[in-house]
């Protein structure tokens, strides 16, 4: 991978970093807890227990990903970034524009 792709790529990991602080921020807020005494009706607290369980499973896999793009961020100067981590294999630029934190050919993921 050439100086420019990598700089191509730093740049998206950069813009999937913040979008993903953004939406840790607001998913966050979604997933405090239901106040018991709120007059919103039993089925309207059941949905809303729903809603909270959805955005905390959500808030999970947005931390998850920001840990990756973070840890991408700091491979990316290192001789082997953007090569499989299995089979050793250059990770298409396509692949890596799309899923930054992809650390995985398609054949491998």
């Amino acid at each position: 991978m050439n100086t420019e792709e990598k700089q191509l790529l730093r740049e998206r990991i950069h813009s999937e970093i913040s979008s993903a602080n953004e939406q840790v921020l607001e998913l966050e807020e979604l997933t405090q807890p239901i106040v018991p005494d709120a007059a919103i009706g039993r089925i309207s607290r059941m949905e809303a227990m729903n809603t909270k369980s959805v955005n905390e499973l959500l808030l999970s896999k947005t931390k998850t990903k920001l840990q990756k793009l973070e840890t991408s961020l700091s491979f990316i100067d290192r001789a082997d970034y953007g090569l499989c981590r299995t089979c050793k294999k250059p990770i298409p630029l396509g692949r890596m524009m799309m899923l930054p934190e992809s650390d995985k050919c398609v054949d491998c993921a």
